[in-house]
Protein backbone atom coordinates (compact mmCIF):
# COMPACT_ATOMS: atom_id res chain seq x y z
CA UNK A 1 0.00 0.00 0.00
CA UNK A 2 1.50 3.85 -1.41
CA UNK A 3 0.95 6.13 0.98
CA UNK A 4 2.49 9.55 1.35
CA UNK A 5 1.35 11.70 4.68
CA UNK A 6 1.93 15.06 4.48
CA UNK A 7 1.21 18.05 7.02
CA UNK A 8 -1.43 20.74 6.10
CA UNK A 9 -2.64 23.82 6.94
CA UNK A 10 -5.23 22.72 9.31
CA UNK A 11 -2.64 20.49 10.99
CA UNK A 12 -4.19 17.65 9.23
CA UNK A 13 -2.01 15.29 7.38
CA UNK A 14 -3.85 14.09 4.37
CA UNK A 15 -2.96 10.31 2.63
CA UNK A 16 -3.16 10.31 -1.42
CA UNK A 17 -4.42 7.00 -2.14
CA UNK A 18 -6.73 5.32 -5.05
CA UNK A 19 -10.06 4.19 -3.61
CA UNK A 20 -10.16 1.59 -0.73
CA UNK A 21 -11.42 -1.83 -1.67
CA UNK A 22 -13.38 -1.52 1.88
CA UNK A 23 -14.80 0.87 4.05
CA UNK A 24 -13.86 -0.03 7.45
CA UNK A 25 -15.37 0.91 11.17
CA UNK A 26 -11.94 1.86 13.23
CA UNK A 27 -12.25 2.71 17.24
CA UNK A 28 -9.89 4.95 18.25
CA UNK A 29 -9.10 5.06 21.86
CA UNK A 30 -7.22 7.88 22.98
CA UNK A 31 -5.45 8.65 26.58
CA UNK A 32 -5.86 12.50 26.03
CA UNK A 33 -4.57 14.98 23.75
CA UNK A 34 -2.51 17.16 25.74
CA UNK A 35 0.65 17.84 24.03
CA UNK A 36 1.52 18.87 20.83
CA UNK A 37 2.38 15.36 19.48
CA UNK A 38 -0.97 14.00 20.48
CA UNK A 39 -2.83 16.29 18.92
CA UNK A 40 -1.11 16.13 15.55
CA UNK A 41 -1.01 12.05 15.62
CA UNK A 42 -4.77 12.63 16.56
CA UNK A 43 -5.62 14.50 13.45
CA UNK A 44 -2.91 12.36 11.28
CA UNK A 45 -4.71 9.51 12.25
CA UNK A 46 -8.25 10.43 11.93
CA UNK A 47 -8.45 12.62 8.50
CA UNK A 48 -6.32 9.82 6.59
CA UNK A 49 -9.03 7.34 7.70
CA UNK A 50 -12.24 9.71 6.82
CA UNK A 51 -10.24 10.90 3.42
CA UNK A 52 -9.95 7.27 2.74
CA UNK A 53 -13.70 6.65 3.02
CA UNK A 54 -13.41 4.67 6.77
CA UNK A 55 -15.57 5.66 9.69
CA UNK A 56 -14.05 6.80 12.74
CA UNK A 57 -15.46 6.34 16.10
CA UNK A 58 -13.01 8.60 18.86
CA UNK A 59 -13.30 7.61 22.45
CA UNK A 60 -10.95 9.94 25.19
CA UNK A 61 -10.54 8.55 28.00
CA UNK A 62 -9.05 11.74 29.64
CA UNK A 63 -6.36 9.85 31.78
CA UNK A 64 -8.48 7.17 32.98
CA UNK A 65 -7.10 3.48 32.33
CA UNK A 66 -10.31 2.01 33.62
CA UNK A 67 -12.43 4.42 31.38
CA UNK A 68 -10.79 3.60 28.31
CA UNK A 69 -11.20 -0.20 29.00
CA UNK A 70 -14.48 0.24 29.04
CA UNK A 71 -14.87 2.16 26.00
CA UNK A 72 -12.78 -0.29 23.85
CA UNK A 73 -15.25 -3.01 25.50
CA UNK A 74 -18.20 -0.70 24.20
CA UNK A 75 -16.14 -0.28 20.62
CA UNK A 76 -16.23 -4.41 20.66
CA UNK A 77 -19.68 -4.70 21.60
CA UNK A 78 -20.54 -1.96 18.96
CA UNK A 79 -19.19 -4.55 16.14
CA UNK A 80 -15.79 -2.01 15.15
CA UNK A 81 -13.62 -3.83 12.01
CA UNK A 82 -10.67 -3.23 14.32
CA UNK A 83 -9.01 -0.81 17.10
CA UNK A 84 -6.33 2.12 17.71
CA UNK A 85 -5.47 3.00 20.63
CA UNK A 86 -3.17 5.12 22.58
CA UNK A 87 -3.14 3.78 25.91
CA UNK A 88 -2.69 5.31 29.63
CA UNK A 89 -0.12 3.48 30.50
CA UNK A 90 1.56 0.19 29.22
CA UNK A 91 0.17 -2.26 31.59
CA UNK A 92 -3.61 -1.01 30.80
CA UNK A 93 -2.95 -1.47 27.04
CA UNK A 94 -1.85 -5.17 27.44
CA UNK A 95 -5.09 -5.87 29.10
CA UNK A 96 -6.77 -3.81 26.38
CA UNK A 97 -5.05 -5.77 23.65
CA UNK A 98 -6.19 -9.21 25.55
CA UNK A 99 -9.25 -7.83 25.31
CA UNK A 100 -9.39 -6.77 21.67
CA UNK A 101 -8.08 -9.96 20.23
CA UNK A 102 -10.37 -12.07 22.73
CA UNK A 103 -13.11 -10.82 20.93
CA UNK A 104 -11.42 -11.32 16.87
CA UNK A 105 -10.97 -7.30 16.68
CA UNK A 106 -7.74 -6.70 15.51
CA UNK A 107 -6.07 -4.15 17.36
CA UNK A 108 -3.09 -1.32 16.75
CA UNK A 109 -0.92 0.28 19.45
CA UNK A 110 0.05 3.85 18.59
CA UNK A 111 3.39 4.96 20.05
CA UNK A 112 3.16 4.45 23.37
CA UNK A 113 3.49 0.09 23.75
CA UNK A 114 2.29 -2.09 25.76
CA UNK A 115 4.43 -3.82 28.64
CA UNK A 116 4.19 -6.77 26.37
CA UNK A 117 5.31 -6.46 22.88
CA UNK A 118 4.03 -9.63 22.02
CA UNK A 119 0.60 -9.19 21.45
CA UNK A 120 -1.40 -6.93 18.71
CA UNK A 121 0.27 -4.09 16.06
CA UNK A 122 2.51 -2.18 17.96
CA UNK A 123 4.26 0.95 16.25
CA UNK A 124 7.26 2.15 19.05
CA UNK A 125 9.97 4.73 18.44
CA UNK A 126 13.36 3.47 19.87
CA UNK A 127 13.12 5.80 22.80
CA UNK A 128 16.64 4.64 24.88
CA UNK A 129 18.43 5.79 20.90
CA UNK A 130 16.52 8.48 20.02
CA UNK A 131 17.50 9.91 23.66
CA UNK A 132 20.36 9.11 24.01
CA UNK A 133 21.43 11.00 20.15
CA UNK A 134 19.67 14.12 22.17
CA UNK A 135 22.21 13.72 25.23
CA UNK A 136 25.13 12.73 23.42
CA UNK A 137 25.12 16.00 21.30
CA UNK A 138 24.09 17.87 24.67
CA UNK A 139 26.78 16.04 26.61
CA UNK A 140 29.50 17.09 24.03
CA UNK A 141 28.88 20.86 23.90
CA UNK A 142 28.90 20.84 27.82
CA UNK A 143 32.27 19.57 27.84
CA UNK A 144 33.39 21.91 24.98
CA UNK A 145 32.65 24.48 26.89
CA UNK A 146 33.56 23.06 30.33
CA UNK A 147 37.32 23.73 31.94
CA UNK A 148 39.55 20.85 31.83
CA UNK A 149 38.52 18.40 34.55
CA UNK A 150 35.08 19.96 35.45
CA UNK A 151 32.58 18.56 36.83
CA UNK A 152 29.46 19.07 35.63
CA UNK A 153 25.48 18.88 36.64
CA UNK A 154 23.01 17.67 34.61
CA UNK A 155 19.30 17.63 35.04
CA UNK A 156 16.89 15.11 33.90
CA UNK A 157 12.43 15.87 34.06
CA UNK A 158 11.58 12.00 34.16
CA UNK A 159 8.31 10.88 32.76
CA UNK A 160 5.79 8.72 34.21
CA UNK A 161 7.62 5.44 34.62
CA UNK A 162 4.23 3.15 34.15
CA UNK A 163 4.62 4.74 30.37
CA UNK A 164 7.11 2.41 28.82
CA UNK A 165 8.17 5.69 26.58
CA UNK A 166 9.38 7.35 29.78
CA UNK A 167 11.34 4.61 30.87
CA UNK A 168 13.34 4.39 27.81
CA UNK A 169 13.95 8.00 27.16
CA UNK A 170 15.40 7.93 30.87
CA UNK A 171 17.67 4.86 30.09
CA UNK A 172 19.02 6.41 26.76
CA UNK A 173 19.39 9.79 29.13
CA UNK A 174 21.78 8.04 31.58
CA UNK A 175 23.68 5.65 28.45
CA UNK A 176 24.82 9.08 26.71
CA UNK A 177 26.19 10.38 30.34
CA UNK A 178 27.59 7.40 31.77
CA UNK A 179 29.93 7.43 28.34
CA UNK A 180 31.51 10.39 30.04
CA UNK A 181 32.70 8.94 33.64
CA UNK A 182 33.05 11.78 35.93
CA UNK A 183 33.40 14.47 33.69
CA UNK A 184 29.58 14.42 35.06
CA UNK A 185 27.65 14.33 38.47
CA UNK A 186 25.45 12.08 39.48
CA UNK A 187 21.70 13.28 37.78
CA UNK A 188 19.25 15.08 39.28
CA UNK A 189 15.88 13.78 38.52
CA UNK A 190 13.08 15.78 38.60
CA UNK A 191 9.67 13.61 38.77
CA UNK A 192 7.13 15.15 36.76
CA UNK A 193 4.01 12.43 36.10
CA UNK A 194 3.53 13.67 32.09
CA UNK A 195 1.79 16.44 34.54
CA UNK A 196 2.92 20.57 34.20
CA UNK A 197 1.96 21.33 37.53
CA UNK A 198 3.89 18.26 38.90
CA UNK A 199 6.78 19.16 37.18
CA UNK A 200 6.54 22.82 37.67
CA UNK A 201 6.40 21.94 41.56
CA UNK A 202 9.16 19.33 41.66
CA UNK A 203 11.82 21.88 39.18
CA UNK A 204 11.29 24.42 41.59
CA UNK A 205 12.27 22.68 44.46
CA UNK A 206 15.24 21.04 42.37
CA UNK A 207 16.95 23.89 41.11
CA UNK A 208 16.51 25.93 44.66
CA UNK A 209 18.23 23.07 45.81
CA UNK A 210 20.79 22.95 43.24
CA UNK A 211 21.50 26.56 41.39
CA UNK A 212 24.06 25.44 39.38
CA UNK A 213 22.92 23.51 36.49
CA UNK A 214 24.43 22.79 33.73
CA UNK A 215 22.40 20.54 31.45
CA UNK A 216 19.13 19.72 31.79
CA UNK A 217 16.97 17.22 29.55
CA UNK A 218 13.32 16.70 29.62
CA UNK A 219 11.52 13.30 28.73
CA UNK A 220 9.02 15.30 26.53
CA UNK A 221 9.17 18.67 24.33
CA UNK A 222 5.47 19.97 26.38
CA UNK A 223 7.29 20.95 29.69
CA UNK A 224 9.68 23.52 28.02
CA UNK A 225 7.93 26.30 29.31
CA UNK A 226 7.65 24.95 32.60
CA UNK A 227 11.26 24.55 32.42
CA UNK A 228 11.18 28.46 31.32
CA UNK A 229 8.72 29.79 34.55
CA UNK A 230 11.26 28.15 36.65
CA UNK A 231 14.69 29.17 34.71
CA UNK A 232 13.80 32.87 33.48
CA UNK A 233 13.08 34.82 36.84
CA UNK A 234 16.66 32.92 37.69
CA UNK A 235 18.52 34.20 35.02
CA UNK A 236 18.81 31.01 33.18
CA UNK A 237 17.03 31.14 30.42
CA UNK A 238 19.32 32.60 27.81
CA UNK A 239 20.32 31.80 24.26
CA UNK A 240 23.12 29.85 23.13
CA UNK A 241 26.08 32.88 22.97
CA UNK A 242 24.98 34.73 25.92
CA UNK A 243 26.37 33.97 29.65
CA UNK A 244 24.32 31.70 31.86
CA UNK A 245 23.11 29.60 29.16
CA UNK A 246 22.20 26.18 29.82
CA UNK A 247 22.41 23.37 27.80
CA UNK A 248 18.94 21.78 26.91
CA UNK A 249 17.65 19.17 24.94
CA UNK A 250 14.40 16.97 25.11
CA UNK A 251 12.37 14.15 23.00
CA UNK A 252 9.08 14.68 20.84
CA UNK A 253 10.14 17.28 18.20
CA UNK A 254 6.86 19.32 18.54
CA UNK A 255 6.68 22.65 17.32
CA UNK A 256 8.21 24.73 20.91
CA UNK A 257 10.73 22.67 20.48
CA UNK A 258 11.80 23.55 16.90
CA UNK A 259 11.41 27.52 17.43
CA UNK A 260 13.61 27.25 20.75
CA UNK A 261 15.67 25.28 18.58
CA UNK A 262 16.04 28.48 15.93
CA UNK A 263 15.89 30.76 18.74
CA UNK A 264 18.71 29.37 20.41
CA UNK A 265 17.52 28.27 23.63
CA UNK A 266 16.90 24.83 23.31
CA UNK A 267 19.98 22.96 22.00
CA UNK A 268 19.03 19.35 20.81
CA UNK A 269 15.60 17.48 20.89
CA UNK A 270 14.85 14.09 20.15
CA UNK A 271 12.23 13.39 16.79
CA UNK A 272 9.75 10.62 16.79
CA UNK A 273 8.91 10.26 13.27
CA UNK A 274 5.12 11.13 14.09
CA UNK A 275 3.47 10.78 10.10
CA UNK A 276 5.60 7.23 9.66
CA UNK A 277 4.28 6.02 12.73
CA UNK A 278 0.73 7.09 11.61
CA UNK A 279 1.00 5.66 8.44
CA UNK A 280 2.56 2.41 9.78
CA UNK A 281 -0.21 2.01 11.93
CA UNK A 282 -2.95 2.65 10.00
CA UNK A 283 -1.22 0.31 6.73
CA UNK A 284 -0.91 -2.71 9.35
CA UNK A 285 -4.29 -2.26 11.07
CA UNK A 286 -6.00 -2.29 7.54
CA UNK A 287 -4.21 -5.02 5.83
CA UNK A 288 -5.19 -7.19 9.23
CA UNK A 289 -8.83 -6.63 8.78
CA UNK A 290 -8.35 -7.00 5.01
CA UNK A 291 -7.19 -10.08 5.34
CA UNK A 292 -9.32 -10.87 8.11
CA UNK A 293 -6.28 -11.90 10.62
CA UNK A 294 -7.70 -11.04 14.34
CA UNK A 295 -4.37 -11.36 16.16
CA UNK A 296 -1.68 -9.37 14.05
CA UNK A 297 1.49 -9.34 16.05
CA UNK A 298 4.17 -7.74 14.82
CA UNK A 299 6.37 -4.56 16.61
CA UNK A 300 7.14 -1.59 14.26
CA UNK A 301 10.00 0.05 15.16
CA UNK A 302 10.67 4.14 14.33
CA UNK A 303 14.14 4.94 14.65
CA UNK A 304 13.94 8.76 15.03
CA UNK A 305 16.76 10.74 15.04
CA UNK A 306 18.38 14.42 17.05
CA UNK A 307 17.52 17.89 15.60
CA UNK A 308 20.23 19.79 16.88
CA UNK A 309 21.65 23.65 16.53
CA UNK A 310 24.35 21.71 14.24
CA UNK A 311 22.31 20.05 11.88
CA UNK A 312 19.11 22.07 12.11
CA UNK A 313 19.63 23.67 8.59
CA UNK A 314 19.73 20.21 6.95
CA UNK A 315 17.22 18.16 9.41
CA UNK A 316 14.25 20.54 9.72
CA UNK A 317 12.07 19.37 7.07
CA UNK A 318 12.47 16.14 8.52
CA UNK A 319 10.70 17.07 11.93
CA UNK A 320 6.80 16.83 11.89
CA UNK A 321 6.94 19.83 14.87
CA UNK A 322 8.70 22.37 11.96
CA UNK A 323 6.63 21.05 9.18
CA UNK A 324 3.89 22.45 11.70
CA UNK A 325 5.93 25.49 12.85
CA UNK A 326 6.56 26.58 9.12
CA UNK A 327 2.50 25.86 8.87
CA UNK A 328 1.81 28.55 11.15
CA UNK A 329 0.76 26.31 14.30
CA UNK A 330 2.05 28.30 17.09
CA UNK A 331 -0.05 31.12 16.02
CA UNK A 332 -3.26 29.28 15.79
Amino acid sequence: MRKTIVAAATLAAATALSSPAFAANICFAFQDLETEFWVAGHQAITSTLEEEGHTVIERNANEDANRQLEQVRDCIAQGVDGIIIIPQDGESAVTIVKEAQENDVPIAVFNRPPSDLSRGIVVVADNATIASQAVDFLAEQALAKAGDGQTLQPLILVGDLGDPNAVGRKEGFYAAIAKHGDRFAKPIEVATEWDAATALANLEAAVTANPKIDLVFTSSDFLFPTIRSVFEPRGMWKPAGEEGHVLMGGLDGDATACQLIKDGYVDATGVQDLYFEADQALEAILKAIEEGEYAPNQVIEDPGFALTSANLGEREKDMWGCVLLADGFLNK
